[in-house]
């Protein structure tokens, strides 16, 4: 089958190839038909070491497809059936997912997929990217990795849940909790970030400010949501005349930029919440004083994977697609085929105010 292959860390781009093959199948494990995957940043952040994701590999992370085959322990799941692909499953066990309420914390399922390889070539083993691998045409997960969906949802509109509006609408909605009537400022108006726009507008904000360097992006976002958009150097400004220089009741950096971490915070009224839904690398700072920490009793928040629990979560975001509260169509600016990975990926790297579907 093809699939797209990350050789080595470091690498610009991926390899096509038409040769590669499934592991064999677990008694726990469905094997799906891909029809779609979202072409997503943090793909290129595999690819530049940002996320360690050990080579040989197979990227992609955010897909949807329909079932062709399930393990002889799978009985709430069979061919046929539609699924968005999750690439941190719970296991519905433990303590993460049933006494702490935070299932996307659970590393029962996820680290175990993340380690195992998925696809063989030529006798030598490749990983998934994140444990999934969704840019090639089949895929095995493990049957947590999977969330059924009614057959009349597009795929290439569900397999947008599976990664980047799950994480910026749910950074929004679970994480931050923005809260009717609030002001907000997004850094980043790229996938993850329109995302959160559109879930601080759901939640009922009423200021939302966009913040890139990308004018075309900032258009963008106000076609989303956003009511306020602002280039990085015009941002205090708007902070003063928004919240009469307070500061915002709500910031999500959505970018993974340590600087931009602190200009979040920075930006975050005392008392207020600052999100950073951005992923940044291992080895990068980002430094507070100990006095400021006390005294201005601001939340200091990661979010991981949206808060969410994917076995709700993408159903209600779905509904709220249906209902015409989230606008998901208009989020796919690009469809392409995966010998287009490269240029889609080059895009990506440039900020190009592009969303690509690879198609199969």
């Amino acid at each position: 089958m093809l699939a797209a292959i990350m050789r080595e860390t470091g690498d610009v781009n991926l390899e096509v190839c038409d040769d590669v093959e499934l592991v064999e199948m677990g008694p726990d494990d469905v094997a799906i038909k891909i029809t779609h995957t979202g072409v997503c940043h943090s793909d290129v952040s595999a690819m530049n070491g940002t996320i360690p994701q050990a080579p040989p590999a197979v990227l992609g992370h955010e897909g949807a497809g329909i079932i062709e085959e399930v393990g002889s322990n799978v009985d709430e799941l069979a061919p046929g059936d539609h699924v968005i692909v999750v690439w941190s499953p719970s296991c519905g066990n433990c303590v993460y997912c049933t006494g702490r309420h935070q299932p996307n914390l659970c590393p029962n399922i996820a680290l175990a997929s993340m380690a195992r390889t998925k696809f063989r070539q030529a006798g030598t083993d490749l990983f998934g990217m994140a444990g999934a691998g969704t840019f090639a045409e089949k895929l095995i997960m493990p049957r947590q990795g999977v969330v059924k969906i009614d057959p009349d949802i597009p795929l290439d509109v569900a397999s947008l849940i599976g990664c980047g509006v799950m994480t910026g609408a749910g950074a929004s909605l679970n994480t931050a909790k923005v809260s009717p009537g609030s002001s907000v400022v997004v850094f980043g108006a790229g996938g993850v970030g329109v995302a959160a726009i559109q879930g601080a507008r759901i939640a009922g904000a009423a200021e939302i400010v966009a913040v890139d360097k990308n004018p075309a992006k900032l258009d963008e976002a106000i076609s989303f949501g956003a009511t306020h958009a602002v280039l990085p150097e015009d941002l205090e400004d708007a902070k003063n005349e928004i919240t009469g220089g307070d500061g915002f009741d709500f910031a999500l950096e959505c970018v993974g930029i340590p600087a931009l971490m602190r200009t979040a915070y920075d930006m975050t009224r005392r008392g207020g919440t600052c999100c950073i839904v951005g992923v940044g690398r291992m080895e990068e700072m980002v430094s507070f004083s100990a006095f400021e920490l006390f005294y201005n009793e601001k939340t200091l928040i990661g979010s991981y994977y949206g808060g969410t629990d994917v076995r709700t979560d993408f159903h209600k975001l779905l509904r709220l697609w249906k209902s015409g509260k989230l606008d998901l169509e208009r989020m796919i600016t690009r469809r392409i085929t995966i010998d287009e990975i490269n240029p889609a990926l080059e895009a990506v790297r440039n900020g190009e105010v592009v969303r690509q579907v690879i198609e199969f």
